[in-house]
This record gives C-alpha cells, structure tokens and sequence, in this order.
C-alpha cells in the first residue's frame, strides 16, 4: 500500500503559535513535544491532537467505508475494495494516538495535579477518555491500563476492550466511565462564574489555550457527560443495562450538551501547515485526487430532497461528479470538478471545525435511547431534535427544516424507526468517519451494500483495523497474526 510522506511546519501551541518543523507522515503533522511544558502549552495540544486523529487517515478509512466517500486512488481506493494491512495505521498509532494526544493528555493530567490546577486535569482527563475511545474503537484490545508509561513500562500489555469500557477491578483497570468521571469531579471542584463558566481563582485555562470553550468549565461539564452518553450508546447493543444506567445518570444530573453554542468543536488555523487534515488532503496535497464524494452517498441525499446536500459537498460544474464505491473504470475529467467535502465540513480555508461532542449527537443518542431502552424522552421528538440542530448548524432556514421533519417523520417497526434515527445521524455527522463506522459496526444502520470489486478478506467490509505492524514487532503482547479485518469488537454484535 502506498503511504504518503511530506515534510510540513506545524506551530503548536496555542494554536499556530511557536515552535517548529518537523518530519511527519501522511499530509500533516500531529501537535506533539512542545518546547515548554505547562498545563497551558499541552492544553492545545491536547484538543488539537484528539481532532487531528479524528480527521486524518482514520477518518478517511472510516468515510469510505460507509461510502459518504469514495477512493479514486492510493490508500483510499485500497480501502474501497477492503483492502487493509498493518502498514496501513502505524503514524496514527504512534504520532498521533499515543505518541501525541494520549502521552499529552497524561502529562497534562500529571502537571494539573502537581500545580493544584484541576481544571486542566479535569480537561485532560476527559480528552484522554475520548482519544483512547478512538484506539478500541478502532482495533479492539490495545493497550490502556499500562500505557503511556514510557520507559518504565515500554512492552504495556493489551487489554481486553470489554475491561476498557467497564473496568475491572482485579487487573487494576479503571473504566472510561470513571476515567470520565473522575475529569468531572475535577471540574465539579472548582469554583466558577455561573455568566461566563471561567474559573475565579487559581490556575485555569482561558480563551488563549483552550481551543474549544476559551475556558468555560460549565462547557467542559456538559461535554463530559455528553462523552459518557457517547460511551453508553456504544456499548448499548452489548451491555443495555449498562447503557441504560449511564444515560438515566447523564439525565438526572441534567448537565449535558443542550445547543449548538455547547457542542465541544475544535477548529484549525486557516495557514498551509495548521489546517484541518480533511481540508490540506482534500483540496492542497498532491494525494487530492484520491477522494470525491460517493455516488451511493449523493443517491441518498437526493432521494431524501436533503437541503444540506450543496453545504456538505461541493458542486463546481452543473452536476455533483462522484464515483460509484469500488469503481475501477475511467474516471471522470476534470478532477477539478469532483465533488469534496464543502466549506461547512472543513472551513473555507481548512479552519474546519472538527465536531468531536455535538448538540445533534446528544439529540440522536437519546432518541435511539428512548426507542431501544426504554429511557426518558420521546423518540419522536428527539429524532426531530437532531435533526433541526444538524440543519441550524448548517445554516437552513427553519421553514425547510421543518417541511424536512414532517417528510421524514419516524414511521414503521422500532427497527425501521432505529434504521432512520441512525441514518439521519449519519448524515449529520459528515465528515466524522469513525463515528458514522461506530454506528454502522454496532447496528448495521444505515444500509450499505458492498463496494464494486469488494476483496479484502472474504470481500467483507472490515468491522475493525489489524494491529500495527511495528507494534507487533516490538511488543510481545500483541497476538500475532492478531484479528483480521472480519472478526468483530466486543461491542460489535449487529
């Protein structure tokens, strides 16, 4: 498989700030080792490196897969057809998950304790939760309990993601719930304007260092629960008691991500070396022809009279120009006109936002909640929730919202009625692959058919990504071969 290797600047921190060039791989580099070490230098690099592993390659693999995307050449067009190897991940693995976002947000949890500044070890806390979600998510068992320890532990073993998601005691394995839990003890803690949510003593980001809230705590809470949703709408096809239980406690506590202006977006710079890895890939490398929108995706748009159509994808000539998933014919000319990502999903100039906690997603996870567990709230009107938060985002005018809704109103069986939710959903969620992936694995919604020419192992789409080569070779803890591309995470059981 081709990968792709580019010498960029990235200035890290805050936010194309200081610091320097350095070697990375792929189209853009992951915010890692800055020079000086404080709570509020890794805070960016935190927030920026949790977005950059959400939007780079994973998201590319995770968008062609559920065929909003399509792959025209390279690693994307291997993808279309479910080709995949342990060459495939290995920069993600190493600079950006553990070797950028995860090992940062451990340090940045480490300096908040050592300086009685818990509201960056509160933040740290929560992004460290979100980004090893990402890694199970994606391959499975991987190394969590015993990680980031550097030398002292250098061979970390993997542990099982059953443990990852509900802890287990005896191996000394706290959950992501509590690991949750515990960044919003932190942020319970501290004392806070109730207008502006900003920390009135002592040491705590402000609207400099942190990119996402400017440093509102009362935003970071509501994010926090809203992750511990995410966590239990994941798991909730595995473990519904489990789920049912986080989710009934998310509602009582009653602080959660309620609008638009709560949604835990980071954005980009808007200079070539800073901006929003979809953008720089899609619209500024030389590897820019490898994607364009999915003709099954446009299909689905258009059947459903989708005013978000022209604000998610762009539309240069008379025509959106898409290929079918797994086309290996002639591709269409000129490679100016595809269809790509439009301003909404990755900036006009790559400021994106990435949208990692969303306002819709809430309104969605509750419905689907509602309709398959049986907790508060009425599917119907969360459906329309999420739908309209999406819409407002994007900017339609409430009259075709509202005609949308009524179009689209939840009719038929609890499956046909969960197979809506989940796809409006995944409309709404452009641009965020491994969520639409996520959701997709655990409830075969929305309905995809396979690619053209599907290979890869058996010519089944893949439900998870094979280790890391390099980790196999230098750590005895990874099962070889390990998993294939077939075999499904514990909480895959669609």
């Amino acid at each position: 498989m081709i990968r792709h290797f580019i010498k960029v600047c990235y200035l890290v921190p805050l936010f194309v700030g200081m610091s320097g060039c350095k070697n990375f791989l792929d189209v853009n580099v992951s915010p890692n080792n800055p020079l000086v070490v404080t709570p509020a230098v890794l805070l960016p690099t935190v927030e920026i490196g949790a977005a950059f592993s959400n939007a780079n390659e994973l998201n590319r693999f995770a968008s062609v897969l559920v065929q909003q995307l399509s792959g025209a050449a390279n690693t994307p067009a291997a993808t279309d057809i479910y080709n995949t190897t342990g060459a495939d991940f290995g920069n993600q693995w190493r600079f950006e998950l553990y070797g950028a976002a995860l090992v940062n947000a451990q340090k940045l949890i480490e300096l908040g304790d050592a300086n009685n500044a818990k509201a960056y070890s509160g933040i740290g806390k929560i992004m460290k939760a979100y980004a090893f979600s990402i890694a199970t998510d994606v391959w499975g068992d991987v190394p969590y309990s015993q990680a980031l320890q550097g030398e002292a532990l250098p061979q970390p073993r993997l542990d099982k993601q059953e443990d990852i998601y509900k802890g287990n005691q005896s191996l000394g394995i706290q959950s992501l719930f509590d690991l949750v839990r515990d960044g919003l003890k932190d942020l319970d803690g501290l004392t806070i304007s109730p207008t502006t949510g900003l920390v009135t003593t002592g040491i705590a980001p402000g609207s400099t260092d942190d990119i996402a809230y400017k440093g509102n705590i009362i935003k970071w809470r509501q994010a926090g629960n809203s992750l511990l949703l995410k966590f239990a709408n994941t798991i909730s096809r595995k473990e519904p008691d489990l789920a049912k239980t986080v989710i009934n406690e998310v509602l009582t506590r009653n602080v959660y991500i309620k609008s638009n202006a709560d949604d835990l977006n980071v954005s980009f710079g808007a200079s070539v070396g800073s901006q929003d890895p979809r953008y720089t890939y899609t619209n500024l490398s030389s590897f820019k022809d490898d994607l364009l929108l999915s003709t099954r995706y446009l299909n689905l748009l258009q059947g459903l009279n989708d005013p978000r159509l022209p604000i998610l994808f762009t539309r240069p000539g008379a025509n959106y120009v898409t290929v079918d998933n797994g086309f290996r014919g002639t591709l269409p000319t000129p490679v100016a006109n595809w269809s790509r990502y439009n301003a909404y999903v990755v900036g006009a100039s790559g400021e994106g936002p990435v949208r990692i906690l969303t306002n819709f997603q809430r309104a969605f996870i509750l419905a689907e909640s509602a309709l398959t567990l049986g907790t508060p709230g009425d599917p119907q009107a969360l459906y329309a929730e999420g739908i309209r938060a999406s819409m407002t985002s994007a900017g339609i005018a409430t009259a075709q919202i509202d005609a949308y809704i009524t179009a689209n109103t939840l009719t038929g069986t609890n499956a046909q009625k969960l197979s809506q939710i989940i796809t409006q959903k995944y409309i709404a969620f452009t641009g965020n692959g491994i969520e639409l992936w996520n959701d997709y694995r655990r409830t075969g919604y929305p309905t995809l058919t396979n690619s053209q020419n599907a290979a890869g192992i058996d010519g089944t789409r893949p439900v998870r990504a094979v280790y890391v080569t390099q980790e196999q070779e230098r750590n005895p803890n990874f099962p070889k071969p390990g998993p294939q591309t077939n075999v499904r995470l514990w909480w895959d059981i669609d």
